[in-house]
C-alpha cells in the first residue's frame, strides 16, 4: 500500500543519523565562513528580511550556517514531519490504505485544497496514502489537517520531532493558522538547522525504515511547489527532494536533499521572513540566491 518506490540511494555513503543522534558536522575554514556569512548577511539587508540557512555537505561533513539556531515560522515544511509519522506508524499498510471522507467545507476552511478539493475525491474521500502525497507533493492544507487529525493534532508533530532528536521544532495550531507568522512567536517554528537534520534523519538517516525513507523521498522528489526556491538555485543537473513553506510577514521557506551527480547528497534548509511587513509577499529569489551561495561555499 506504500505506493511505487524509484528512488535508489547507498544511504552507507552519508552519514549515520540515529533516531536520537545530531547530524555530524564540520567547521569549515574561518575565511570561507567569514565570506558565506558576509554575503548573506548582505543577501538579507538587500531584500529587508531575516535569512536563516543550514546546509550540510553528507559526504564531507563541510557546513554552512546562518541564523542556524534561530526561530523561524515553520509554515508548511511541517508537513513532512506529518508525513513521516503517518509512516512511521503504519506496520502492516492498514493506515496508508484507510479511506478519509471530509466535506468541502473542511478543504474551504483550509485555504488551500488543490487535491483534496477535487469532485472525485470530494465524493469518494481519500486514502491516508493519497493523503500523504497530496500534502507534500501540492501541500494541500485540507490534507495535513487531516493527517493532522489520524495524528491526533498538531502536537503530534512536536512530539514526533522530539522522537527522532530534534528538540526544537514544533507544532501547535492547523492550516491555515499556523501560518500567522508574527514576529518573536515561539509557536509554530522551527529553525534551520533543527529542520535541515531532522529531514536528513527521515531521508537519509534511520529515523525510519529504509522503504518508509524511500517512500518520503520519493514524494519530497514529486514535489510541484518549489520550482523557484531551491531547485532555482541549483545546478541542472541536480535532483531535488523539497517541501516549501509560504506564510505572512514574507515568510519563504524551503527545506530539502539536493542530489548531485557522483556526489554525496547535500541537505539544505533556507527559511525565511519579513518581521517589519506584514503583508510582506513570498520571496522566491531571496532563497534561489541563498541557495546559490551555499551551493558555491559547500563546492
Amino acid at each position: 500500500m506504500k505506493g511505487d518506490r524509484t528512488l535508489v540511494f547507498d544511504r552507507r555513503s552519508v552519514l549515520a543519523l540515529g533516531a536520537g543522534a545530531a547530524l555530524a558536522v564540520a567547521v569549515p575554514a574561518q575565511a570561507q565562513a567569514s565570506t558565506i556569512t558576509g554575503k548573506l548577511r548582505d543577501l538579507e539587508q538587500k531584500h529587508s528580511a531575516r535569512l536563516g540557512v543550514f546546509a550540510t555537505d553528507t559526504g564531507t561533513g563541510r557546513t554552512v550556517l546562518h541564523r542556524g539556531d534561530e526561530l523561524f515560522p515553520i509554515c508548511s515544511v511541517f508537513k513532512t514531519i506529518a508525513a513521516a509519522a503517518i509512516l512511521r506508524r503504519d506496520h502492516d499498510g492498514a493506515l496508508l490504505g484507510k479511506v478519509i471522507t471530509y466535506t468541502k467545507a473542511e478543504v474551504d476552511k483550509s485555504g488551500y485544497g488543490p487535491i483534496t478539493g477535487k469532485p472525485e475525491n470530494l465524493a469518494n474521500g481519500m486514502t491516508v496514502a493519497a493523503l500523504c502525497e497530496a500534502t507534500i507533493t501540492y501541500s494541500d492544507n485540507c490534507a495535513a489537517n487531516l493527517l493532522l487529525r489520524e495524528l491526533g493534532g498538531p502536537t503530534a508533530v512536536s512530539r514526533f520531532s522530539r522522537s527522532i532528536g530534534d528538540p526544537v521544532t514544533r507544532l501547535d495550531r492547523w492550516e491555515p493558522e499556523l501560518n500567522s507568522a508574527e514576529p518573536c512567536r515561539e509557536t509554530d517554528t522551527t529553525s534551520p538547522r533543527a529542520i535541515g537534520q531532522s529531514y536528513a534523519r527521515l531521508t537519509l538517516g534511520h529515523a525510519l525504515n529504509r522503504t518508509d525513507a524511500e517512500q518520503l523521498t520519493n514524494w519530497l522528489l514529486a514535489n510541484t511547489t518549489g520550482a523557484n526556491r531551491i531547485k532555482a538555485g541549483l545546478p541542472s543537473a541536480w535532483r531535488l527532494g523539497d517541501k516549501t513553506g509560504t506564510g505572512k510577514y514574507g515568510t519563504t521557506n524551503d527545506v530539502g536533499i539536493a542530489f548531485p551527480p557522483g556526489r554525496s547528497p547535500i541537505v539544505i534548509a533556507v527559511l525565511t521572513t519579513k518581521p517589519d511587513h506584514a503583508t510582506a509577499t513570498a520571496d522566491e529569489p531571496l532563497v534561489a540566491k541563498a541557495t546559490e551561495l551555499v551551493v558555491a561555499a559547500l563546492s
